[in-house]
Parts: structure tokens; sequence; C-alpha cells
């Protein structure tokens, strides 16, 4: 039988890692309730926040200085050693809360951003260099940064909202700058706010429309008798009646004109008409060069001369259908 002595000396050990720093971290930051806290929770003294005990486990872990930082770094890069990998998570769980707060006003829910950002963190360990000079936590940042923006660019609103980088700039970026400018005493106007941000005046435009309005279901209701939605009023991509008829007309309009054009053509020339500027299985200039008997320069200078004469009579053609319908 272990004493109570050894038994809190084995609860603070750190758990072994056996198979990928990806492991080395629960995929779920929420902790099970410990039996005190049920025992209060049941009777309504403390409700149980997942926040707060994360953040106590959190603060089992402190910082690294900079030479055993380094140490576990070389370990696990040249070892694979995944015990001095969770070393290096577990130490820098901080940083990621640090970061995640600068974002929870847009995300909301805190949480979500911690883990996103603890994947990012375990990234950096795998990708870090501990021979270049560089802290950890310095170099760990971008990757944080890079999860949590990409996490809340995915999932915040059903229509995305940065898909360019000019609108990934904006999306971050508007709401402060107009709080800035606010506190200036300076009207934050979209033109203003564009020379700022280094953007077009339309995108400020358009983000500011997009920030502000909801996402709307094409299928709601657009009046309380429920019968009718947006989708069944939003404009089918289908062409029209009149845009088939009018492709139609075009079609036959070309179709006609070529079939004029070829016979104002002789000899060499329709040929030349027929087989590398009319049909499909377009004939390549040596085919012409060798069925004409002539070179593939010839062909290419006569092929020229074929399409300034389409050129001229084509034109001709739309100023007279011009004619027929000016008064």
């Amino acid at each position: 039988m272990k004493s109570s002595e050894d038994k809190k000396q084995d609860s603070s050990k750190l758990p072994i890692a056996r198979k990928d720093p990806a492991e080395l971290l629960p995929t779920s930051i929420e902790k099970k309730k410990s039996s005190s806290e049920k025992r209060s929770s049941s009777k309504g003294l403390i409700p149980y926040d997942p926040l707060n005990a994360y953040l106590r486990e959190m603060r089992r872990y402190p910082p690294l200085s900079r030479e055993k930082e380094h140490e576990l770094a070389v370990l696990y890069q040249e070892n694979k050693d995944l015990g001095a990998a969770y070393k290096l998570v577990s130490s820098n769980l901080w940083l990621v809360v640090k970061i995640a707060r600068e974002y929870e006003r847009a995300a909301k829910n805190l949480l979500d951003l911690i883990q996103e950002g603890n994947i990012g963190l375990m990234e950096a360990v795998k990708n870090f260099d501990p021979y270049r000079g560089v802290r950890f936590p310095s170099y760990a940042v971008w990757w944080i940064k890079a999860y949590i923006i990409r996490y809340m660019i995915a999932n915040l609103r059903l229509v995305k909202l940065g898909t360019t980088q000019a609108q990934r700039k904006l999306f971050f970026n508007l709401n402060k700058e107009k709080e800035k400018l606010e506190k200036m005493g300076v009207y934050p106007g979209p033109k203003l706010l564009a020379e700022k941000l280094n953007v077009k005046e339309s995108e400020v435009l358009e983000m500011e429309q997009r920030l502000g309005s909801p996402d709307l279901s094409v299928d709601a209701p657009l009046r309380e008798d429920g019968h009718t939605s947006l989708h069944g009023d939003l404009p089918s991509g289908a062409p029209s009646a009149e845009d088939l008829y009018a492709r139609k007309q075009r079609m036959e309009f070309i179709k006609k004109g070529f079939e004029e054009f070829s016979e104002t053509l002789k000899d060499k020339e329709l040929i030349i008409f027929d087989k590398r500027m009319v049909s499909e299985d377009k004939a390549t200039l040596q085919e012409l060069s060798d069925e004409l008997s002539i070179s593939r320069e010839r062909v290419r200078q006569i092929e020229n001369r074929i399409k300034e004469k389409l050129h001229e009579f084509f034109s001709g053609k739309l100023q007279n259908k011009i004619d027929e319908f000016s008064f």
C-alpha cells in the first residue's frame, strides 16, 4: 500500500507520451470534474467552469529557461524523445491562452480557440529547429496564430468572409482600425479606412456589409404565411427564353456568314480555310504545305490574308444589319 505522500508525488508526475506529439495533449480541453467539484456543483455552490479548470491545470507547468528549452528541443529533433516534446508543449500552454485571448472578442468561445492553438503549438514542436538561435515561444507564435485564424475563418460564419488576402486583413483589422480612429476623434469613413489598411475602398464597403449582415437561410419564410421563401425569389442561373433566342440568332448569323464567305474563296484559300480554320480536326501547317506543294510560311501568309478578308466580310454584314434597323 502506498502512503498518501507517495500518492501525492505520483499524481504530480507527467504522463508518459507514447506515439506522436499530437497525442501528448487531449483533443478536448474540458477536464472531468473532480469529486469535490461534483459535490459542490450538485449543491449549487460552485458551478463547474471548464475554462477555469483548464487554466488551473495549465499553471502546473511553468515556462522553461532558454537552456532547458534548447536541451528538450535537441532531444526531440535528434532522438524523437516524446517526453521532451510533451514538456515543450505543456510549458508553453500559457502562450496559446495569451494569443487566443487576442481573438476572443471575434470568436466568443475561448476554449475552441485554445484547442486550435494547442494543435498549432504541437505542429511548432515538430518543425522547430533548435540550432537557429531562436527561442521556441518566438517560433511557436506563428504556428499558434495560423491555426487560430484558420479556425476562425472556416467556422465563424456559414458564408466564408475571408477568401482573399485583402479580405482576411479587413476581417481582423477593420473594427480595430475603426475604434482607433474614433478614439482620436476622427470619423472612420470607408476612404480613410482603405488608406490606413492599404486596400481598396470598395473592399472596405463590401466587408462592412458582410460583417454587418447575419447569415440568412434561403429557405427561411419571407412572410408570415410561410408559403414563400427567399429561394423562390432568387433569380435562376439558367438563361431566359430571350437569351436562348438571341443566342440561336447569333449562331445562325455566324453559320450563314461562314457559308457565304467560303463562296468568295477559290483554290488554295478555300482549302486552307476549310481545313485550317473551319474543320474541328485542324490541319497543321506542314500537312497543308505537303498537300499544296508550297512552303509552311506561304501557308501562314495565305491564312493571315483569309483572316483579314473574314474580318472585313463580317464587319460589312454587321453594318448592313445595323442599317436595316436604323431609321
